[in-house]
C-alpha cells in the first residue's frame, strides 16, 4: 500500500497534534505509543497519517512498511534479493531522511523496537531451482489395465481346449459348457452374498444349470425351456428350508441367475446339435472374440469419446466402431467359408448383430459389477478375472447367432 493511501502530509507549522500522530508532542507521550528511540525521535518528522494500533507481535503476512520499523521476515523472498543493513526502509540517503537532516535508519536485527517484540527467525531459502513453467508435463502413458502376457496365454490355452473338444467329440464340448456354467454360477452367487448378503441357492442352480445345457443339446429348445422351469421351481423349494427373512430377495436372485447363465448357454448347445454344429459354434466364438478384440484395439489406440461413462468408463464410441468393423469382416468370411449355404452379405449382418449384442452383454455385466462394487467377478483366470468376466459377451450373443443362423441357413 502506498503512502498516499494513509492521508495527506501535514501543513507547514503544524505540530502533529491530529489523531493518529505517531511521535512526540508538546502534550507528552501519546498513550499506547512506542517508547522514544532512534526510530521515533526524528525532529520535525510530523505526520498526519492515521496509523492502526499494531500489536506487540506483528501479524503474519504483513508487508507494509511503517515508521515504527515493523518486523519483516529475516530471509529474502527470492534468491536475487538481499537485505542490506543500509537499504531497509528506503535505503541509505532516502528522500525522507535527507529532507529531515537525520541519519538513515539502520538495523542489524530487523526487529521491533518495543520491549515486548521478539526477533523473527530467518526464512529458510530454497536451494532447488525454480521449475520451468513453460515446459509441459509429460503425457501419461496408456495402459491396458491388465497383464497382457497372462491374458494372452490363458486365452490361447482356453481356445485350444475349446477347439479340440469341439471337433473331436461333441459330447465333450457339452461338458465344457456345463463346467463353465457351474463355475459362472458359483462366482455370481458368491459375489451376491459377499457384497449384498443375497443368498441365491447354489446347489439347485448348479444341478439345474448343467441339466439345462444337456437338455438343450438333446431335446432342443423345448427341452431347454422345461429344464429352465424345473430349475426355477427347485430354487423356490430349496430356499424354503431357511428362515423366511429375505426369501423373496433370494429366490428372485436365484431365478435371475438361472436365466442369465445356464439358459443363455443352452443356445450354444443347440447350435452344436446341428449337422454343422461345430462350424456354427466356431463362427459364434470367432465373431464374439473378434468383436471384443476390435473394440479393445481401436478403443485403446484411438478412443476419446466415452460410450457409457456411468456404466463402463473404459468403453468408447471409437471402440464400438472397431468392434462393428472387425466383426462384420469376420462374419463375411465365416459365412462364406465355414457355414454351408451361407453368403458374405449374411455374414455382414451377422457381424453387425454380434458386435451389438456383445457390447450390450459387456455393459450389462459391468452394470452388475458396478452395483456390487467390484472390478472382476473372480480371479480364476489370470489376466481375465473370472469365468463370468469371459462369458459376459458370449452369453447374450449365443441366442442372437443361433436365431440368425436358423433364419439364414435353417436349423440343420
Amino acid at each position: 500500500m502506498n503512502d498516499s493511501s494513509w492521508g495527506a502530509p501535514p501543513q507547514a507549522g503544524s505540530h502533529g497534534a491530529q489523531a493518529g500522530y505517531w511521535g512526540p508532542t508538546d502534550r507528552g507521550p501519546v498513550q499506547g505509543a512506542a517508547p522514544a528511540g532512534p526510530a521515533y525521535d526524528a525532529p520535525e518528522a510530523q505526520q498526519t497519517r492515521p496509523m492502526p494500533i499494531v500489536p506487540d507481535v506483528p501479524a503474519d503476512g504483513g508487508h507494509q512498511d511503517d515508521d515504527r520499523g515493523a518486523a519483516r521476515p529475516g530471509g529474502p523472498l527470492f534468491r536475487d534479493e538481499t537485505y542490506q543493513n543500509d537499504t531497509y526502509r528506503g535505503g541509505t540517503g532516502s528522500s525522507y531522511d535527507q529532507s529531515h537532516g537525520r541519519e538513515p535508519y539502520r538495523s542489524e536485527t530487523y526487529r521491533d523496537e518495543t520491549p515486548s517484540a521478539q526477533p523473527h527467525a530467518a526464512v529458510p531459502q530454497n536451494s532447488d531451482p525454480m521449475p520451468d513453467a513453460a515446459q509441459p508435463a509429460p503425457a501419461p502413458k496408456k495402459s491396458a489395465g491388465r497383464d497382457l502376457g497372462a491374458a494372452i496365454g490363458v486365452g490361447v490355452g482356453l481356445g485350444a481346449v475349446i477347439v479340440a473338444s469341439l471337433f473331436v467329440v461333441k459330447a465333450v464340448f457339452v461338458g465344457v459348457i456345463a463346467i463353465a456354467v457351474v463355475v459362472g454360477l458359483w462366482e455370481l452367487t458368491s459375489r451376491l452374498q459377499e457384497r449384498k448378503s443375497i443368498k441365491a441357492p447354489l446347489v439347485p442352480l448348479a444341478l439345474g444349470g448343467a441339466a439345462m445345457v444337456v437338455a438343450g443339446y438333446v431335446r432342443g429348445a423345448e427341452g431347454a425351456w422345461v429344464a429352465t422351469a424345473l430349475t426355477a421351481l427347485a430354487v423356490l423349494v430349496w430356499r424354503m428350508t431357511e428362515p423366511p427373512e429375505g426369501y423373496l430377495r433370494d429366490v428372485t436372485a436365484g431365478v435371475f441367475a438361472a436365466f442369465y447363465v445356464p439358459f443363455l448357454a443352452t443356445f450354444v448347445a443347440m447350435m452344436l446339435a446341428a449337422d454343422d454344429g461345430a462350424q456354427r459354434v466356431l463362427t459364434f466364438l470367432v465373431l464374439t472374440v473378434v468383436s471384443d478384440t476390435g473394440a479393445y484395439a481401436i478403443g485403446w489406440r484411438f478412443g476419446k469419446h466415452k460410450l457409457a461413462p456411468r456404466i463402463s468408463p473404459g468403453k468408447t464410441r471409437e471402440g464400438l466402431l472397431g468392434a462393428v468393423s472387425f466383426a462384420m469382416v469376420a462374419g463375411a468370411l465365416c459365412m462364406q467359408f465355414l457355414i454351408e449355404g451361407g453368403t458374405w452379405w449374411q455374414g455382414l449382418l451377422l457381424g453387425l448383430a454380434v458386435a451389438g449384442s456383445a457390447t450390450l452383454g459387456d455393459l450389462g455385466e459391468s452394470m452388475i459389477k458396478r452395483d456390487l462394487g467390484i472390478k472382476d467377478m473372480g480371479t480364476l483366470l489370470p489376466g481375465h478375472g473370472g469365468i463370468m468376466d469371459r462369458l459376459d459377451s458370449l452369453l447374450p450373443t449365443a441366442p442372437v447367432v443361433w436365431l440368425l443362423l436358423v433364419l439364414f441357413v435353417g436349423s440343420g
